[in-house]
């Protein structure tokens, strides 16, 4: 038996294609162009996403406008004025707001997969957003001649498509990102929201059988964008035994970045069932250290004194640059990092006699 090792996902696209994104949306660049450098961007991120090591890769969603809107990149149902989520360095991420009806998605993550696919044999693992984040989009005041209930149900069935079309096609794992789980807890105390999100997102993993559920996970952070983040300042305490009742076979836990690691252990050990896979966060890709195997090694064994070795798994505390435009961290610095948890995890499984 070994320790599993995954990343979560996105990779800082390179500054040449973040600038010809802005070209092209400015009408200075050729589409033709565009998708060149896109071609490049994926190419070169994976192959040096398999220089690392790393038994699972991505494509480092180089061709991702979000991790959040790409199944809406591009409706014309959409305005610009939705929910905003303000990050602790003061700078905003603003959601669009669904006007009309219907809700469909425009993309599904299947599309990115393929192409993926034409470039490696490596285990692809595939992120998708989840229900309960493009929840947001339907407005307060709702929208005429389209209840919230039909909005949820086409949303549902968007949502469980975009997932299993990834699992028809091969990928190793599908991860739902739930990073606005942490936030809720910010917004309603009370939980009250959170549990709104899980009963939604549940609604999804309910169509799935339990072996598909094997290979689905949640993947939960206080948000990595710009080297900052929306809710580091919520307690794990508020989320996590609300968490693990979302029926998925694996949870991807930041944690590296934690003040007090050991507690939000205890609290996993006491919340997680056991046949969860717990993959916990050794890296920190907002801190521009790169950390050693050593440290990753030494933190994989801090997690086995509390999550059982069959149970445990390690992973990144968050994508490296979950929106096309983030440059606060370099490329070479995410793949040193992802070097180093691969690593540091061989070196935890041999210390434990794996």
């Amino acid at each position: 038996m070994t320790i599993p090792t995954e990343p979560i996902g996105s990779i800082p696209r390179p500054s040449r294609l973040i600038e010809a994104v802005k070209d092209f949306q400015e009408g200075r660049a050729t589409r033709e162009s565009l998708d060149a450098l896109y071609a490049d961007a994926l190419r070169d991120t994976i192959q040096r996403f398999e220089a690392t090591g790393s038994p699972v890769i991505t494509d480092g969603e180089q061709t991702k406008p979000s991790f959040a809107t790409y199944p809406i990149h591009g409706l014309t149902n959409l305005a610009p004025d939705g929910i905003s989520i303000p990050f602790a360095d003061g700078h905003v991420r603003q959601l669009p707001r669904l006007v009309s009806s219907p809700f469909h998605y425009k993309t599904h993550a299947v599309s990115y997969l393929e192409v993926a696919k034409r470039y490696t044999r490596t285990p692809l693992k595939q992120a998708v957003i989840s229900a309960s984040a493009l929840s947001l989009l339907y407005p307060q005041e709702g929208i005429e001649g389209y209840s919230r209930e039909e909005f949820l149900d086409d949303l549902v069935h968007e949502a469980e498509s975009d997932i299993r079309t990834c699992l028809e096609q091969g990928a190793h794992k599908v991860q739902i990102d739930f990073t606005e789980g942490r936030l809720s807890v910010k917004i309603d105390p009370s939980c009250r929201l959170l549990r709104q999100f899980i009963s939604l997102n549940n609604r999804v993993l309910s169509r799935f059988s339990p072996e598909e559920k094997r290979r689905i996970g949640v993947h939960t952070c206080p948000g990595g964008d710009q080297d900052s983040t929306h809710s580091a300042d919520v307690d794990y305490a508020g989320l996590l035994p609300d968490l693990f009742t979302l029926d998925a076979g694996n949870f991807y836990v930041q944690l590296a970045s934690e003040k007090d690691r050991r507690r939000v252990l205890r609290l996993i050990k006491e919340c997680a069932r056991p046949d969860q896979k717990i993959f916990v966060g050794v890296i920190d890709p907002i801190n521009p250290r790169i950390e050693s195997p050593e440290d990753v090694r030494d933190r994989v064994l801090e997690a086995a004194e509390f999550v059982p070795v069959e149970q445990l798994g390690t992973t990144d505390d968050c994508g490296f640059a979950p929106f096309s435009d983030d440059t606060s961290t370099a490329r070479e610095t995410a793949f040193e990092k992802i070097r180093a948890r691969v690593t540091g995890t061989e070196l935890a499984a041999m210390k434990l006699g794996l």
